[in-house]
């Protein structure tokens, strides 16, 4: 099974993430964020997983643009998400086009 894990390479919760699935010796592709923004078919296949756009609420950079996004439109908090990579929940975890994981779930992890 391939796994496709998506984040920004300097984030506490994604190097512990990283460092999981190295150390079950779990092949992945590794999307960062910085460097491959995500489209906008990402977050909307995102969402619907989700419950919502997935927005890191507790993060610095969505605190930074948090007003902003709570008064946008949808399309326009999508923008805000593409323009804001940062702002995105992270890790996610997917496998084929299924998503496994957002955040760091130690537990599931073990389990893969």
């Amino acid at each position: 099974m391939k796994y496709k894990m998506y984040g920004i390479t300097n984030c506490d919760t994604v190097k512990k993430a990283r460092q999981a699935l190295e150390k079950k010796k779990i092949d992945y592709d590794f999307v960062d964020f910085k460097k491959t923004a995500p489209t906008v078919e990402d977050l909307k296949r995102w969402e619907k997983v989700f419950g919502d756009l997935p927005a890191n609420k507790k993060g610095p950079t969505f605190r930074k643009i948090k007003d902003e996004f709570e008064a946008a439109s949808r399309s326009e908090q999508i923008n805000l998400l593409l323009k804001n990579s940062s702002a995105i929940k992270r890790p996610i975890l997917e496998s084929g086009s299924k998503v496994l994981c957002f955040g760091f779930d130690e537990d599931l992890y073990k389990k893969l």
